[in-house]
């Protein structure tokens, strides 16, 4: 587990445990908003949802068209003694 799940793991509890955002927020040294925000990850995700994110677009550099895709897939089911060369 990384230092930022653990840390938003331990915002959650003391705010459990003192019974006031409020209070574990201005502890903590975060807003009330980023706690609900943390509050709601948790709740839909448990300890996953504390993880820290990528915010990348993912890059599919060598992907192609999914009907050139298929068209491969569907060959090599129907000719498996067929060298990778004449499948592409």
């Amino acid at each position: 587990m990384k230092f930022f799940s653990l840390k938003k793991q331990t915002l959650l509890e003391l705010a459990e445990f003192l019974k006031n955002v409020s209070e574990a927020c201005r502890i903590s040294g975060c807003s009330r908003q980023h706690f609900y925000d943390i509050k709601k990850a948790y709740e839909q995700d448990g300890l996953e949802g504390l993880k820290e994110k990528s915010r990348r677009k993912p890059c599919f550099k060598n992907r192609v068209a999914p009907e050139v895709e298929e068209a491969i897939v569907q060959m090599a089911y129907e000719y498996p003694a067929a060298h990778v060369k004449k499948v592409v």
